[in-house]
């Protein structure tokens, strides 16, 4: 057992985003351009692994969620790039002394198949948050063809980060 000292130091953030789905590409995919029929509908870009993944290491380190950072009510928001965003929110993870250990995310997607994408995108993730590519798990995961997922008219993403304190 870790001493109490050591377990206040370890947090663990969560993080999910959904985004619609609409005709025409690409779609943003962890800061990767990944050629498909549909893209993602959002007020930024609509990187939905960017978006879980900012979450994530924004509620680790008790700094809120993307939405308070980011609100779709501010027009500077409007089509912005989410590495941009997710570098901003690791800036301010930085400050409140917290490093990521590792990061282990899913993507929810029907299609396109992901695997040939991979390591780009978590090479792509692991040069916005300085990490090595190692700390960075990725996974895919269709929708069995039920719900919004499985019926192509949906992409989610969720991450759980690990951070310390410095």
């Amino acid at each position: 057992m870790l001493p109490k000292q050591e377990l206040i130091r370890l947090r663990v953030g969560i993080g999910h985003d959904t985004h619609r789905l609409a005709s025409g590409g690409p779609l943003m995919i962890g800061g990767v351009s990944v050629q498909h029929d549909y893209h993602a509908v959002g007020h930024s870009d609509a990187d939905v692994l960017l978006h879980a993944i900012t979450d994530a290491i924004l509620g680790a380190s008790d700094l809120g969620d993307i939405g308070e950072m980011f609100p779709n009510t501010d027009p500077a928001n409007k089509g912005r790039d989410s590495i941009e965003m997710l570098s901003l929110a690791m800036a301010k993870v930085k400050v409140s002394g917290f490093s990521i250990i590792n990061l282990d995310c899913i993507v929810f997607a029907q299609r396109p198949k992901l695997s040939q994408f991979k390591p780009a995108i978590r090479q792509r993730i692991a040069r916005a948050l300085e990490l090595d590519a190692s700390q960075i798990g990725l996974k895919a995961k269709t929708g069995e063809g039920v719900d919004a997922v499985g019926n192509e008219k949906a992409i989610q993403a969720q991450c759980v980060a690990l951070l310390f304190r410095e």
